[in-house]
């Protein structure tokens, strides 16, 4: 089977250190678009810009506006197989209607009913769960179920077998990031489905994972080969508030340091490298103290935040925000942000730099004291 070569057009502009549009060089234009090249000179401002341009743009979904559609589609909606998950996925109003938050992050709100399963399946993707509010939901990891509950962060490893029951009389809703738009540009994607029966419905109170993984600075000896993703399938919000309480009030008695002023944050790793907990996505929780303001930073690489409790104003580039409790927002590549509160901000943050790092592009800058 044949195909046919895509067009090319050649978008070459009058300006410094261009040749003179003369009609010998329009018909080589023309003799370079028929075999499909593309000259350098003509492409290079977009191809090789002074500092990286996204076509993602800062963009805030509001929570309050989120839930109600939710909610609308789980009375329309059913969990099966076809559409698989009860998943509404956020389109950066710069990328075209795809239904990605940035070039390479996916983040969507998942919706289940009471007592609702969503069938088990795997993919290559990784992938996590972090919950805004509610309990009542498990996920069944290889068959491990693990209680997901306020504040807690589910990762999720590429090709595990996965699927979620509501154990409970109410519905739940989280939010789902993927690598998703990355393995998609990179052709690197699979899937498969697994059985319609999400299985054990047993509620222990630790999951297996946690049983051997959430012992604090404590590594099982019969499990020292590092893992590329980590084998703990909950990082648990009594934890995580601990480390960041404690960050603040060390911080006040004057004997160490937070990132700044007023602004404590942990990042989750695996316990068996030290490492990011996925391959591609770096997973991290930030908690700024009232009255806190932060320095405005640029970083190669996109990331998406959910304020987690608490309100304050984001500045992400020219867009500036007032965000609440649940609130999603994307900050794109090297655009800058900052933060204030004068009551107190958490927030819960994904970004692509693991990809980055692993290629030594990553580059940060921090472009001054908060306006």
């Amino acid at each position: 089977m044949t195909t046919t070569p895509s067009p090319v057009t050649i978008r070459a502009t009058d300006g410094p250190g261009q040749p003179e549009r003369t009609p010998q060089l329009e018909s080589l234009y023309r003799q370079f678009e028929s075999e499909l090249l593309v000259p350098l000179w003509a492409e290079i401002g977009e191809l090789m810009p002074a500092e990286p341009h996204s076509k993602a743009v800062p963009h805030l979904w509001r929570w309050r506006n989120l839930m109600p559609m939710a909610e609308q589609a789980g009375s329309l909606v059913p969990v099966g197989r076809g559409g698989e998950r009860r998943a509404i996925a956020l389109a950066n109003p710069g990328l075209g209607g795809r239904p990605f938050a940035t070039p390479t992050l996916w983040a969507a709100i998942q919706y289940l009913k009471p007592y609702e399963d969503a069938p088990v399946h795997r993919h290559s993707q990784n992938a996590f769960r972090f919950v805004v509010e509610g309990e009542g939901v498990w996920t069944v990891v290889d068959g491990d179920p693990v209680a997901m509950r306020r504040g807690d962060f589910l990762p999720q490893a590429g090709w595990h077998w996965h699927g979620h029951h509501n154990r409970s009389d109410r519905p739940m809703a989280w939010i789902d990031g993927l690598d998703i738009p990355f393995q998609h540009y990179t052709d690197a994607t699979f899937f498969e489905f697994g059985t319609d029966d999400v299985g054990t419905r047993e509620a222990p109170e630790r999951s297996r994972s946690e049983r051997l993984w959430a012992h604090p600075g404590l590594r099982p000896l019969t499990h020292l080969t590092p893992t590329p993703a980590t084998p703990l399938l909950a990082y648990r919000w009594e934890y995580t508030d601990r480390a960041l309480s404690d960050q603040l009030a060390l911080e006040a008695e004057g004997c160490t340091a937070t990132v700044e002023p007023g602004h404590a944050a942990v990042r989750y790793t695996n316990p068996t490298t030290g490492g990011d907990v996925l391959p591609t996505l770096r997973t991290e929780f930030h908690r700024l103290a009232p009255d806190t303001a932060t320095a405005a930073v640029r970083e190669v690489g996109s990331s998406v935040f959910q304020v987690f409790d608490g309100t304050g104003e984001v500045t992400v580039g020219e867009a500036r925000w007032t965000v609440e409790r649940g609130d999603l927002f994307v900050v794109p590549s090297w655009t800058p942000l900052s933060l204030a509160t004068d009551t107190g901000l958490d927030l819960f943050r994904f970004s692509d730099t693991p990809v980055f790092e692993r290629l030594h592009l990553d580059r940060t800058y921090q472009e001054g004291p908060h306006a």
